[in-house]
């Protein structure tokens, strides 16, 4: 098992937890209230820094009730925080912006994360002919 050092730079908002058999993701919670109206942007403090482990990287994205709950959107639509980002100061945030008025609550749940490795070293390789046919269309549906 892996162990990460986390420093609380809030004593106001809970301490991580991961939920054992529902979900490998860990929610973040905001370190401070936040009023917005809307079309305002805010770095909304999530009151921790981490050192993760060497080769590993956290992704931030809103929890699925984050838009319903605070109609917010989180601005770089996925945050990626590597093992050098990792100094006693080095707060994790969730860059918000409002699409109504809103209030945010110290605790209040608003994002969650995840450990990956990070993606190996690759190369590309040009060529004329990757070898299969054209499915067509756009995505996973081959639809336009």
């Amino acid at each position: 098992m892996e162990k990460i050092q986390i420093k609380y730079l809030s004593s106001q908002i809970d301490k991580l937890r991961c939920i054992d058999g529902k979900s490998d993701w860990i929610d973040l919670r905001a370190a401070e209230r936040v009023e917005l109206k809307a079309g305002e942007f805010r770095l909304i403090p999530l009151g921790v820094a981490m050192q993760l482990p060497k080769g590993y990287e956290a992704h931030i994205l809103p929890r699925s009730s984050t838009f319903k709950n605070f109609g917010i959107i989180q601005t770089n639509h996925c945050g990626v925080v590597d093992e050098s980002y990792c100094g006693n100061g080095d707060q994790w945030f969730f860059p918000a912006y409002a699409l109504r008025d809103t209030v945010i609550e110290v605790n209040d749940r608003i994002c969650q994360f995840r450990i990956f490795e990070h993606q190996p070293a690759i190369e590309f390789e040009e060529t004329e002919d990757l070898g299969n046919e054209d499915r067509g269309g756009i995505g996973s549906t081959g639809k336009q």
